[in-house]
């Protein structure tokens, strides 16, 4: 990423959503602020390139996953709040809107993310007019030389209480390493804590025409200084959140999400092979 500006996955992850708003109908994920957080100019671009953006079936199935995996998300927040917890915590928050559209006044929302992606993020907001709630708190962190304990210090995280975190289109961007370290201080945290986080298939358990998808997806993210680091298989992952300290992992591959989130669509719309979002639970 450019030192300054948001990270060029965070403003096309945002364009995909609001695509999404903008094309697909039976929405997966409903996010009314979706098209106002994406820049003007990248909104233009949307329109002059509608197949790159909005047609293509790369750019379906590149939406589809953004989208479910959001909605999974909020999905287990929502479940969870049900049961007390009061801690959503973003990690990579990126353009994320839902801080701004929390529907639940006693959730406090802790957005982590890198300095200079934050600082645009405000700019954005003001720009689009979105007001940042009371229940909103920016903690910034360069997950290359931060630990995540280290940053949540300070920030009105209450380690005593259970939290939900979302970790979003970050863990193939880290090597084994800093997800390790990641894992383990949510797994220290009370019981009811919930992760949840998208992953990449490891290529050898993909057909071949998902290994091209994969290596032509690797190929545009190392153009932009922004390359892939991790895959992983189901039991790899698993193992790792075990022995991380989670007491139960939820796995579901893209026939599990196709089925849960995008069965009987007319408009093809479905997750790629390489797809897989994980839950652990302390």
């Amino acid at each position: 990423m450019e030192r300054g500006k948001a990270s060029r996955t965070s403003e096309m992850v945002a364009a995909r959503r609001a695509v999404h708003q903008q094309v697909d109908r039976q929405l997966v994920f409903e996010d009314p602020l979706a098209v106002r957080i994406v820049a003007p100019q990248l909104l233009a671009r949307m329109e002059r390139e509608p197949r790159r953006f909005k047609t293509s079936r790369w750019a379906r199935a590149l939406r589809a996953a953004l989208v479910v995996r959001s909605r999974y998300a909020e999905d287990e927040l929502r479940a969870a709040v049900l049961q007390g917890v009061r801690q959503y915590v973003l990690l990579g928050a990126g353009l994320d809107t839902f801080a701004y559209r929390n529907p639940f006044p006693e959730l406090r929302v802790f957005e982590v993310d890198h300095p200079d992606t934050q600082a645009a993020k405000r700019r954005r907001l003001r720009d689009a007019g979105i007001a940042i709630p009371d229940t909103t708190v920016f903690v910034p962190i360069d997950f290359a030389t931060t630990a995540l304990d280290d940053g949540l210090r300070g920030s009105g995280f209450d380690r005593g209480q259970p939290a939900v975190f979302a970790w979003l289109g970050v863990v193939p961007y880290l090597d084994r390493e800093a997800i390790v370290r990641t894992l383990r201080v949510i797994a220290s945290l009370p019981r009811g804590t919930v992760v949840v986080f998208d992953y990449g298939a490891a290529p050898a358990t993909l057909s071949w025409l998902g290994r091209f998808a994969v290596w032509r997806l690797r190929r545009k993210l190392e153009a932009i200084g922004e390359p892939i680091k991790s895959s992983f298989t189901s039991p790899e992952i698993i193992a790792l959140l075990k022995e991380a300290g989670f007491a139960a992992v939820e796995d579901l591959n893209d026939t599990e999400l196709n089925r849960r989130y995008l069965s009987n669509r007319p408009d093809g719309l479905r997750v790629g092979e390489a797809m897989h979002i994980i839950k652990g639970s302390v």
